[in-house]
């Protein structure tokens, strides 16, 4: 062997030496500004290729991370329910933004320890936005809910129902409009500056587009609840008795300015409006004087959601 070369490359090599340096060619040091110049990429494509590297790593973990969980659980259900394409099971949580579904004979009972409990109907479509907030695309849920006032909704295409401390029953069509009824307690209904608050015994209509409409005793007459179908004022009006103020109090704030004075002046004739409260302060929907004629209907004192609610 030539020592030689060995030492500082002069000379012949030695033929083995040759074989073992053409084998371990690939693997030989390279100055990065060289291996810019023979592969024609930039000086730092290693850094590149690198972090697009982790960057679809990391699509590609959040694309198959679940969704958070949510604080509903199954506590009980009849038939086969889906639940995230998945058949659901007793003591299963809802993932946020899962969809649940249920079939023509089955129904479900969702339980969150620290909100209420929620009993989904057959045909029903529905997702946990948050612990807080679900959403019912269409079919039937009945709701206990004994969280805090204002903290649950159920969203609807066409409203919001908020909770006030109640217990009450949604039916959302397949084209998007609704039916609240309350059992217990409250519910404001809200949709882009609409909304009704309804009481225990009291329902509301909701339609795609147009948000809750005027809001109703169950055991109110049949002229009136065609007179609200119908939109037809004058049939209302005829129709109202003293146990009608609540439709008539939320008529005042959603007639044209024209028909107000006729919509007060039936108010005031059935409810005995406080002697403190003038016409035209009504007319004009001055704030304390629309809150004086709901006093005037002996319902429960609403102080506690007027400061959560609009200011009119």
């Amino acid at each position: 062997m030539n020592d030689d070369y060995l030492w500082d490359r002069s000379g012949e090599p030695d033929p083995e030496v040759a074989r073992l340096e053409q084998m371990l060619a690939p693997l030989r040091y390279r100055h990065r500004a060289t291996l810019a110049l023979e592969t024609g990429r930039p000086r730092y494509w290693w850094a590149a290729a690198a972090a697009a590297v982790l960057a679809a790593v990391g699509a590609w973990q959040v694309s198959v991370r679940p969704s958070p969980l949510t604080a509903w659980q199954v506590a009980g259900l009849e038939g086969s329910v889906r639940l995230g394409g998945r058949h659901a099971e007793v003591s299963m949580a809802l993932r946020r933004g899962q969809v649940l579904r249920t079939g023509r004979d089955s129904q479900i009972t969702l339980q969150a320890d620290q909100f209420g409990q929620i009993d989904v109907g057959a045909d029903s479509e529905l997702r946990a936005a948050t612990d807080q907030h679900v959403l019912l695309d269409r079919g039937q849920v009945h709701a206990f809910i004994w969280s805090r006032p204002g903290e649950f909704a159920v969203a609807t295409p066409s409203a919001s129902a908020i909770d006030l401390g109640c217990e009450y029953t949604i039916h959302v069509t397949a084209a998007g409009d609704g039916l609240l009824r309350v059992s217990r307690g409250w519910v404001a209904f809200q949709h882009k500056g609409h909304e009704a608050f309804i009481p225990a015994g009291a329902a509301c209509v909701t339609r795609q587009g147009e948000g809750p409409g005027i809001p109703y005793y169950e055991d109110t007459s049949e002229q009136l609840r065609e007179g609200l179908l119908e939109g037809n004022l004058d049939r209302i009006l005829a129709a109202a008795t003293p146990h009608d103020g609540l439709t008539l109090w939320h008529l005042l704030t959603r007639v044209p300015a024209a028909d107000r004075a006729r919509v007060f002046d039936r108010f005031a004739a059935l409810v005995e409006a406080p002697p403190d409260v003038s016409r035209e302060s009504v007319l004009r929907l001055d704030a304390h004087a629309i809150d004086r004629c709901w006093d005037a209907l002996a319902l429960e004192n609403t102080e506690w959601w007027r400061g959560w609610e609009r200011k009119w």
